[in-house]
């Protein structure tokens, strides 16, 4: 794996932000809309949790909760790990190992700057694949 910094992983990147009151089902059509896979909760432009899509599994559609009227603040993952985007990308690859999770919030100052998903790994080649996927499912839709 080339020695990438988190910083070199996640510039340019659009972060989604949420708030905790805010409903499952909201967030994950703004995670939808926006096509990623977690939301970084944010009090006072601090982060104070995470919502990912494992989270929506588990905690809300296998837990039998309604979408429409649980809040994030009820399912989502307080004080997540973070990672400073000074440190190089295996760093993450390790806590995400370790901690059996898919995406670390990057923070300066406990305000959030990025998002390392596990994804991340495999850097340009995946979204050459990712590419290659929308286009052959662009094609068969107009077939």
């Amino acid at each position: 794996m080339p020695a990438r910094t988190i910083a070199s992983v996640v510039r340019g990147q659009r972060i989604l932000t949420v708030d905790r009151e805010m409903s499952v089902r909201e967030a994950s059509m703004r995670m939808a809309a926006e096509r990623v896979g977690s939301a970084m909760i944010v009090e006072a432009g601090k982060l104070v949790g995470i919502f990912t899509e494992r989270d929506a599994l588990v905690r809300v559609l296998a837990a039998g909760l309604a979408p429409d009227t649980t809040r994030l603040a009820d399912v989502m993952t307080p004080n997540p790990q973070t990672i400073g985007p000074d440190r190089p990308l295996v760093h993450a690859m390790h806590l995400m190992t370790e901690g059996g999770f898919r995406h670390v919030p990057v923070v300066i100052d406990g305000r959030p700057v990025g998002m390392v998903s596990a994804r991340d790994a495999l850097g340009s080649e995946l979204l050459a694949f990712e590419h290659e996927q929308e286009q052959r499912e662009a094609i068969s839709q107009r077939l």
